[in-house]
């Protein structure tokens, strides 16, 4: 790619703000070195990479990339035989190998979780662990370069002995600023002087308190002295200090030869984390300038859909739809200047030098790219002054330049072709430019203010017209790209709007040949229809924006509602089933009541309004409206859903039968065996298989009212202890009612109350089998416990 365009375009100041969100130095020199591509394979690999940073970023925020120092300095002096590293310099290749671990484990996390990535995993599986190595540098350097304790035994030892020899001389000279001899010094205070522990003096009591000066103030009023008494105390620390650096010394040594076998995995390694870092400011420069990734067209079709300037901020950038390469591929731009010609050609180029580079682009979804050999630019008024040439002159040299160079694979956009000369003769050679380059078959933008260039477009296959909006009720452009129509002369209408008299008006339309006329309405129709045509767009825009947000505001819900559903009715069914339970012990006092009541008929006199509070509480109990969708209770309510021929359990003979016909006040009609009673409804129920036996029946009935347990434990929210000791007991107190199977709720969480309670059952012998609930009454938060 020719360095020009790239100066052009200001190109360099996208490569500025990318750098901003790079943290090494080997990412900085990746972003230097940086420039698009002409390759369509390496086009799509740099994309693909970008989109997976993309991806990283939108669901961990960005790859874990600490700030690196460039090694390779280091790496260089290491071939040198007895060259020892300083901490300072190990310290960043340490921190070079922890990031290697960092972000490996970082990858890993992302596979585990099924994170689909494409490309950056082919980097990353690059990466070469050392594990002691760098285990071996972590324990012995920290951030700061400085050697830790743990480096050796022996520095630890000489260390600690320091620390002790410190301790003992402040100990002793703070006896002097404590003591009576306080009031000769200057300040409380113990310092240090020529690496000794000193005491600041006063300069008239210096006979009188002895010891060595090592210095004296500025003034000359304070002298540092140190004390006899811990001379020979400091001289052990001096001793002590130097054995202290001669062992770090040695140990800078060994960490140095450690790792001057790896210095080629050292340097791989330096240089694919900046490949990492690249892609994370790759991903996050998208999201700060909300950029999507292109489509890469393998026929160079372009294809920006709501194109934005990245370098002009979005609140006050226009974004256009532009098309090149399909159709046509060649567009002029026409119509007078200040209306965005110039910013929009430079858009197409600079989007298009950012998607080969790898880079997303400021559009909107969809949008297409193309990848060529090279793009060629001349914009703006270059005069050269060395070479003595005029500002018409100066493009000419660039154009003819770019002539020479360019291909079918070019990509060429000139601004204000022909200008700087005479009209007809600069429209004239700007038509001949044109023909010349759309004969090499490249894609060509083009932007000029003369009118010939307009039908000289509309009679070219393979050419388009295009202008720019210009509003002229406010007289204002609106930096609209209009494609298709051609720039509409707007000077007799401006002059009238700012007040020029009518008639000078009318004049200058009648000097203005019909021809021209007629296109100039032709053109201002055209503009009206597409201004129709925009403001609807924006509308349909708006409206689609809002649907999506909705939409998205319903995906969150949803996806909330989803992650809540199973707990919620797992609750919704225990608060139910509580209710239903209460709700049976109360229907079973009633029909024990109704059963007392015909037991007793023949000896004494049943009130006929006791039966029918008994009744009406019964009918109370089957419409409540908070139990109409349980599960348990249209169990029950099924069991009295009586019709003829249904087989049936008289429940006060404990004998079974089959009902005939209903009777008035809720009597029927039963076929029990040879005999045919008249049976209260209350006392019937729908015989099944495991009812058809009396003392069955009976059994059952007496251990569900007389236990009143529930069938289900819930630990949930139970520490673990105290959890253990609960299933125990209700285990217990299940096998005491009879009870041939339990649900014990554990819920998911960590696991621990899961594990817990499945050692416990496969310890309990009186434990016929166990497993957990189904998928949609528990999955595994729930164990399902069959006694024997």
């Amino acid at each position: 790619m020719n360095e020009k365009v790239l100066e052009t375009l200001e190109y360099g100041k996208i490569k500025e703000q990318l750098a901003k969100y790079l943290t090494t130095d080997r990412g900085r020199q990746i972003v230097d070195l940086l420039t698009p591509s002409p390759s369509f394979e390496t086009v799509s690999q740099r994309l693909a990479q970008t989109a997976d940073g993309a991806d990283i970023v939108r669901l961990k925020g960005e790859i874990p990339i600490p700030k690196l120092a460039d090694i390779a300095p280091y790496m260089k002096r290491l071939r040198i035989e007895n060259a020892s590293l300083s901490g300072t310099e190990l310290s960043h290749i340490t921190k070079l190998l922890r990031a290697v671990q960092v972000v490996t484990e970082f990858f890993r996390g992302l596979a585990a979780e099924e994170v689909t990535l494409k490309s950056v995993p082919s980097i990353v599986d690059r990466l070469t662990l050392m594990p002691e190595v760098t285990k071996r540098m972590v324990a012995s350097v920290d951030e700061d370069g400085r050697i830790l304790d743990g480096a050796s035994s022996q520095l630890r030892s000489i260390r600690r002995t320091i620390a002790a020899t410190q301790s003992n001389i402040r100990s002793k000279m703070g006896k002097f600023i404590k003591g009576s001899d306080a009031k000769y010094l200057s300040e409380p205070i113990i310092t240090v002087r020529d690496g000794r522990f000193v005491l600041p003096i006063k300069a008239e009591y210096k006979q009188r308190f002895g010891g060595i000066i090592h210095d004296q103030s500025a003034s000359g009023q304070t002298l540092y002295v140190e004390p006899n008494n811990v001379v020979e105390m400091n001289n052990q620390l001096r001793r002590d200090q130097l054995a202290e650096r001669a062992e770090v010394r040695r140990i800078l040594a060994e960490l140095t030869n450690l790792i001057r076998p790896h210095r080629d995995e050292l340097l791989a390694n330096m240089d694919l984390v900046g490949q990492l870092d690249f892609v994370n400011a790759k991903a996050k420069f998208a999201h700060a300038t909300g950029s999507v990734m292109p489509k890469v067209s393998p026929k160079n079709v372009i294809n920006l859909r709501k194109a934005r300037h990245p370098l002009i901020p979005r609140d006050q950038v226009v974004a256009n739809d532009i098309e090149l390469g399909d159709q046509y591929n060649t567009i002029i731009v026409t119509g007078p200047n200040t209306g965005g010609k110039t910013i929009t050609i430079k858009t197409v180029g600079l989007l298009q030098l950012m998607g080969q580079s790898g880079l997303f682009i400021t559009a909107n979804e969809d949008s297409q790219i193309g990848v060529f050999d090279n793009v060629f630019a001349d914009i703006g008024d270059e005069q050269s002054i060395e070479a003595n040439l005029s500002t018409f002159s100066s493009h000419m040299d660039n154009i003819i330049s770019i002539l020479k160079q360019t291909s079918k694979d070019s990509l060429v956009l000139l601004d204000e072709l022909g200008a700087g000369t005479d009209p007809k003769e600069g429209a004239a050679l700007a038509m001949a430019i044109i023909d010349a380059f759309h004969q090499i078959g490249g894609e060509l933008i083009a932007t000029t203010h003369y009118p010939e260039l307009k039908a000289f477009a509309y009679n070219r296959q393979g050419i388009i017209n295009a202008s720019m909006e210009f509003d002229v009720e406010t007289l204002q452009p609106t930096y609209r790209f209009l494609l298709g129509i051609p720039g509409q002369s707007n000077a007799l209408n401006i002059a009238s709007k700012l007040g020029m008299p009518e008639a000078i008006i009318d004049q200058a339309r009648a000097f203005t040949d019909s021809e021209n006329q007629d296109i100039n309405n032709m053109i201002e129709e055209l503009t009206a229809q597409t201004k129709r045509a925009h403001d609807e767009a924006d509308e349909l825009d708006q409206q689609l924006k809002e649907s999506t947000r909705l939409q998205h505001d319903l995906q969150d819900k949803f996806t909330k509602y989803e992650s809540q559903k199973e707990r919620l009715v797992e609750q919704a069914k225990q608060q139910a089933n509580q209710v239903v339970e209460e709700a049976k012990k109360k229907a079973d006092r009633i029909i024990d009541d109704l059963h007392q009541k015909q037991a007793q008929v023949g000896k004494v006199a049943v009130k006929e309004n006791e039966l029918i509070d008994a009744k009406g509480a019964l009918n109370q109990l089957e419409s409540a409206p908070s139990l109409t969708k349980n599960k348990v209770l249209r169990k029950e309510k099924a069991k009295h859903d009586f019709h003829p021929g249904d087989d049936v359990l008289v429940k006060s003979y404990g004998q079974q039968g089959t009902l005939l016909r209903k009777d008035k006040n809720h009597t029927w009609d039963v076929q029990i065996g040879i005999l045919k009673m008249q049976i209260e409804e209350s006392d019937l129920e729908k015989a099944t298989p495991a009812k058809q036996d009396k003392n069955q029946y009976q059994t059952h009935v007496s251990r569900t009212r007389s236990t009143g347990m529930s069938p289900t434990l819930d630990l949930r929210g139970h520490r673990y202890e105290e959890a253990m000791t609960e299933v125990d007991r209700y285990i217990d107190s299940a096998l005491l009612a009879g009870y041939p199977s339990v649900t014990i709720i554990h819920g998911k969480g960590t696991g621990a109350l899961r594990k817990g309670v499945t050692e416990y059952l496969k310890r309990n012998p009186r434990v016929k089998s166990f497993g957990y609930s189904a998928p949609n009454a528990g999955g595994d938060g729930s164990t399902v416990v069959k006694l024997k």
